[in-house]
């Protein structure tokens, strides 16, 4: 039998969880709201990508954070993580040339217990040019 996995696992562990419940209501919330979901969980060497998203001539790259509360998700959202998801947007839509005529937006989908997600939109801008 293996020995018990240390707290630091269990952590992680949990947090991995919460993350997948909290991606998938706000899949759910970006339907409901017209969206129609065209990738999750992109993973490039440049970063990372929770949702990629499409209403009309809008693509938006949505970051998913769930925390045990709202404000808590919203301080989670680095500057580091922003260049991260600014560069993978741009890997994104260079091999994807279809949606180059697209506005891109930076959204983010706050997830807490208990509570609505909260979907903010345009949270912020990209200095580079698509």
């Amino acid at each position: 039998m293996r020995p018990p996995a240390s707290g630091q696992t269990e952590d992680r562990r949990t947090a991995v969880r919460r993350g997948r419940r909290g991606e998938g209501l706000a899949l759910w919330w970006l339907r409901l709201k017209g969206y129609r979901i065209l990738a999750r969980d992109l993973r490039s060497p440049l970063g990372e990508i929770d949702i990629v998203a499409c209403r009309g001539r809008v693509l938006a790259v949505i970051e998913v954070k769930a925390r045990d509360s709202l404000r808590g998700a919203a301080e989670a959202v680095t500057p580091r993580q922003r260049e991260r998801i600014g560069r993978a947007a741009r890997l994104f839509i260079g091999r994807r040339p279809v949606f180059a005529s697209h506005r891109i937006r930076f959204d983010v989908m706050l997830v807490a217990p208990r509570r609505w997600p909260r979907h903010i939109v345009d949270a912020w801008q990209e200095d580079g040019a698509y």
